[in-house]
């Protein structure tokens, strides 16, 4: 059970944050126009900053030093490859197979930053 409020949100948000990535990357695919709905452009937002607020507390509070920790520095490239492929698969892909497998890639990213939060091991595949 978690007894730490932030860590909590932090989880939470986690998993609103992917599950609204793949929710919003079905409907584009499938051309639904649900994708257009102003609230489905701006929660994800909403969600994202919660998420990055409640990682940024975390960290104040672990004492940990981000460059002399590998898994963190880790995540936190990651999470701006997370980033790079979410823009190319929802608004910079010139073609929709660009598009889906940046939608796909973004996701083996996602899973890789939940692995490395979870070991605290950078190297999951090693």
């Amino acid at each position: 059970m978690m007894t730490n409020p932030v860590l909590l949100v932090h989880v939470t948000s986690v998993l609103l944050s992917i599950s609204g990535y793949i929710f919003r990357g079905k409907l584009r695919f499938s051309g639904s126009d649900l994708a257009n709905r102003k609230w489905l452009k701006i929660t994800p937002h909403i969600i994202d900053t919660v998420l990055i607020v409640s990682a940024i507390i975390l960290y104040l509070r672990s004492g940990l030093e981000l460059f002399s920790t590998p898994w963190l520095m880790a995540k936190i490239i990651a999470l701006l490859l997370y980033i790079a492929l979410g823009l190319i698969a929802f608004r910079f892909g010139k073609t929709r197979t660009i598009r889906l497998v940046a939608f796909f890639e973004a996701i083996l990213v996602f899973s890789y930053i939940i692995g490395v939060a979870v070991t605290r091991n950078p190297f999951l595949f090693f």
